[in-house]
């Protein structure tokens, strides 16, 4: 029981009201002009795995500007392990027609120029993942890559640790989204997450200003602190007990 809390009696559901009535909630939208009033791209992977550098996309959504969605399969050069199955639902027999990564990956990656050279802020939720994966599959097949530093990308993953410093514990994308009332329906569907993870870093401008009136290269230098920040408090973690350390510079492209 909390401290001070005290015993709820009398009808059933009241330490549930409770609960919800006392849990933290965000700040108001605000009136300010900033990023979030911008056009904002956005882009979601499905994967083989977890690991960015090794494992494959089986599938991706783009969205651009009102009418601008694009969403394909990919078949890799690997077998869809059960575990990733089970989460997004793309097996192999369902990839057995689709495009091979070397031709449908260009897609995107072209895509990913244009939106560098016409400074489109591009929201990706954990992008140092979803990035690398694409980096590495892009050397893999040799295709043509974007230019990646001028990239003006908007990480809701990092900005969100930026602004709560981890005080409210897990935050994967459909907690974040829970947290700022984004209707998550679908998870694990490229286009579902990249249409939350856009709606996500919309709420996160407008509701702190602080975040929302700097310009898109300032919060370029903002996510890169927080994400070096985010990495030391891991690897303070991770020397006790033994575990993988992060690269402090590992956003948005790891290695």
């Amino acid at each position: 029981m909390l401290a001070g809390a005290g015993r709820l009696t009398g009808t059933p559901g009241a330490w549930r009201t409770w609960c919800v009535a006392c849990a933290p909630r965000p700040p108001a939208r605000g009136g300010h002009d900033g990023w979030h009033r911008l056009p904002l791209a956005s882009l979601d992977l499905e994967t083989t795995g977890t690991d960015a550098l090794h494992d494959r996309v089986v599938s991706f959504a783009l969205l651009d500007e009102p009418g601008f969605e694009i969403a394909g399969l990919v078949r890799p050069d690997v077998p869809v392990p059960e575990a990733a199955a089970a989460v997004h639902g793309i097996t192999d027999a369902m990839l057995q027609d689709a495009p091979t990564s070397a031709e449908a990956l260009p897609v995107v990656l072209d895509w990913l120029a244009t939106l560098a050279e016409r400074r489109v802020g591009l929201v990706v939720f954990n992008a140092c993942y979803d990035l690398s994966m694409l980096r590495a599959e892009a050397r893999r097949h040799g295709l043509a890559e974007p230019d990646w530093e001028r990239l003006l990308v908007v990480d809701p993953y990092v900005v969100d640790w930026g602004i709560e410093r981890g005080a409210l514990g897990r935050r994967r994308l459909g907690d974040v989204a829970a947290y700022y009332g984004v209707a998550l329906d679908g998870a694990h569907d490229a286009t579902c997450d990249a249409v939350a993870a856009r709606q996500v870093a919309v709420e996160l401008a407008a509701r702190h200003a602080d975040v929302g009136t700097l310009d898109l290269e300032q919060l370029m230098h903002a996510q890169r602190g927080w994400y070096a920040e985010r990495a030391e408090d891991w690897n303070a973690y991770a020397r006790r007990v033994g575990r993988d350390l992060d690269d402090p510079a590992g956003w948005p492209l790891v290695g």
